[in-house]
């Protein structure tokens, strides 16, 4: 008989700790903040997500309209009209997917407008080069070096640079091989004096 009352006695604590465990789940401003935490953290991030899917469902629905045509499911007649529908709807989710990535880089306005500042920075990389290359062919001028002959700044660079390399060789070690430059005594590899 005294077991009974160790069981009802284990029983009572059980239920007071489950009670004492549970009662967060239970209060309002819990839900609250469950409810809060498991909406997506951003706004712009839910609408890519689901704009990500709706473009993967448009992309398996063009598959398997493809494989319907191939088998002969589709008519003949109704597959252009069907693929275009389907084309069109995901080109506009692209145009979407496109603003929201522009929105989230800190780049505002269409497409074409991104395309163009894109083209602007390439622009004025190139423009950048050519000011390197060029002062690079000036800094071979007034070292007393003929300029290369060419029309495109990049060759004339190259052919400055492979000059300048020639006139820094000595040769070859000859103990083995390796080539070496004025400015060696010894060779690198095998110690070699030279």
């Amino acid at each position: 008989m005294e077991w009974i009352g160790s069981l009802f006695l284990i029983l009572a604590l059980g239920l007071l700790v489950g009670f004492f465990v549970a009662r967060p789940f239970w209060h309002p401003g819990f839900q609250r903040r469950a409810a809060a935490q498991s909406a997506p953290e951003n706004e712009l991030e839910h609408r890519r997500s689901s704009l990500l899917a709706e473009r993967d469902r448009i992309l398996t629905a063009l598959q398997e309209l493809e494989f319907d045509y191939v088998l002969g499911k589709v008519p003949a007649e109704d597959y252009p009209e069907q693929r275009a529908a389907l084309l069109y709807s995901g080109a506009a989710i692209l145009r979407q997917l496109d603003e929201i990535q522009g929105e989230e880089q800190g780049v505002s306005g269409t497409a074409e407008e991104r395309i163009e500042a894109a083209v602007a920075a390439r622009r004025a990389d190139a423009s950048a080069v050519k000011t390197r290359v060029a002062e690079a062919v000036a800094v071979a001028e007034t070292n007393g070096r003929q300029k290369p002959a060419g029309n495109d700044p990049l060759e004339d660079l190259i052919a400055t640079r492979k000059r300048q390399r020639e006139e820094k060789s000595a040769g070859f070690c000859p103990g083995c091989g390796k080539p070496v430059q004025k400015s060696d005594k010894f060779c690198s590899r095998c110690g070699h004096t030279l």
